[in-house]
């Protein structure tokens, strides 16, 4: 994602991992699509979101029968009319609009635990490069106004960075804590000590991420433009750009050393769905108000992935309510 921001007009604040000009064109002509279902319907609600991803206009059409998942759903697109259920429809819609891909036919063997905190890793890593650049142009600015009236004066200007910032914190205080209740302990339980060093990480990071917290609450009620407003800009810059390079080395670390390791405990495929399902009783909190804001950190085929594993959970109610935010 290194040259997603190079020489555009848009606010840092705005881009989406999609937006990088190394992903695919949009449509020239934007087509209308017109879904028909339950408005309760977990898989209208999927269809929904894949829909979206491609950048078709969207207009959905709520139907009148009671029954959620069990009728199949109507999708007209131009002159076309297909019915069907989530899987069918999809694949049309891949076929007709196959950029970008939503799915990639790879064969990927490795342990759904595993999928889960990768994706979740791209995620931060997307949100806090985002913030990274945020704090730099801030720094670079000095105080003065962004060309964009929508971002607001300076100061809400950072407030909202303080915000979004405080969402990614949020987030990763949780997957931290996934980690450490569930993932680490089943290599633990393999090989006891094996996951101490990442353990020590977690730790050491805590106080730099609500450090940095502490930081943005003392710029904001500074008077913008002075040395000391300019200079806490250049230390959050700074330490931003250090909690950065300290996530992407600890990412590595845990992708290279760590969870490759999982495979090698040998559990059954029941173990495995249970510590699966486990991974997201840990992120419930961040799940229930900030799902939108870790698939916006994703690209369209990882975030269609991250929604297939959901679809995996055996709680369906769960299952439901997560899957109806993403098409709200």
């Amino acid at each position: 994602m290194g040259n997603c921001f190079a020489q555009s007009k848009i606010s840092t604040a705005e881009f989406a991992p999609c937006d990088c000009p190394r992903r695919f064109k949009p449509l020239s002509v934007v087509p209308t699509a017109r879904l028909y279902g339950s408005a309760s319907s977990v898989h209208a609600a999927y269809v929904r979101f894949a829909l979206l991803h491609k950048n078709l206009s969207l207009q959905f059409v709520p139907t009148d029968n009671p029954s959620s998942d069990g009728e199949p759903l109507v999708l007209e697109i131009g002159s076309e009319t297909v019915s069907g259920y989530r899987e069918s429809l999809l694949q049309f819609i891949e076929d007709k609009f196959p950029h970008p891909p939503l799915r990639f036919n790879l064969v990927d063997t490795a342990p759904l635990v595993v999928k889960v905190t990768w994706l979740q890793h791209r995620s931060i890593t997307w949100h806090l490069e985002r913030l990274v650049r945020w704090a730099e142009d801030l720094s670079t600015r000095r105080g003065k106004r962004t060309v964009d009236p929508a971002v607001g004066s300076p100061r809400m200007e950072l407030r909202k960075f303080g915000r979004h910032y405080s969402q990614l914190l949020e987030v990763m205080l949780e997957h931290a804590q996934m980690e450490e209740r569930v993932v680490f302990p089943v290599l633990e339980r393999a090989d006891r000590g094996l996951c101490k060093a990442a353990n020590e990480e977690h730790a050491r990071a805590l106080p730099v991420m609500n450090g940095i917290k502490e930081d943005m609450k003392s710029i904001v009620v500074m008077d913008y433009g002075t040395p000391a407003y300019n200079e806490g800009l250049s230390n959050l810059f700074v330490r931003l750009k250090s909690l950065q390079k300290h996530c992407k080395e600890h990412f590595d670390e845990e992708e290279k050393h760590l969870l490759p390791l999982l495979e090698a405990t040998e559990l059954s495929e029941e173990q495995q769905m249970r510590v699966f399902e486990q991974c997201f009783d840990a992120m419930k909190a961040t799940h229930s108000h900030l799902f939108n804001f870790l698939l916006e950190g994703l690209r369209p085929s990882e975030a269609m992935e991250y929604v297939d594993l959901i679809m995996k959970c055996s709680d369906k109610e769960r299952t439901a309510s997560m899957i109806q935010i993403i098409a709200k």
